[in-house]
């Protein structure tokens, strides 16, 4: 008898293509623009101002802070994504 030779195709491994096929979805490609504006937005505002952190008024310029809370963000969104991808 002889081995079975079979190519494999994306269809026959569960819809699942390797390499980066994808990388330029829509979706992808929205937020790589909304995270440019956001990056804009943030270096463009460079005065020192006052923020109140719970208690302490805190003088600081405004890009760390939106630069802070943008990163806080993005760490609480990419944990949400990743436990509901756990979930599957």
């Amino acid at each position: 008898m002889s081995p079975k030779t079979s190519k494999t195709s994306a269809a026959d491994s569960g819809g699942k293509s390797s390499g980066l096929g994808g990388a330029a979805s829509p979706g992808r490609i929205a937020v790589l623009v909304l995270a440019v504006l956001a990056l804009i937005f943030i270096f463009g505002n460079t005065r020192a101002t006052e923020i109140r952190l719970l208690v302490p008024l805190v003088t600081m310029p405004l890009w760390t802070a939106l630069l802070a809370t943008a990163l806080i963000g993005a760490l609480c969104g990419a944990y949400f994504a990743y436990s509901r991808a756990r979930r599957r």
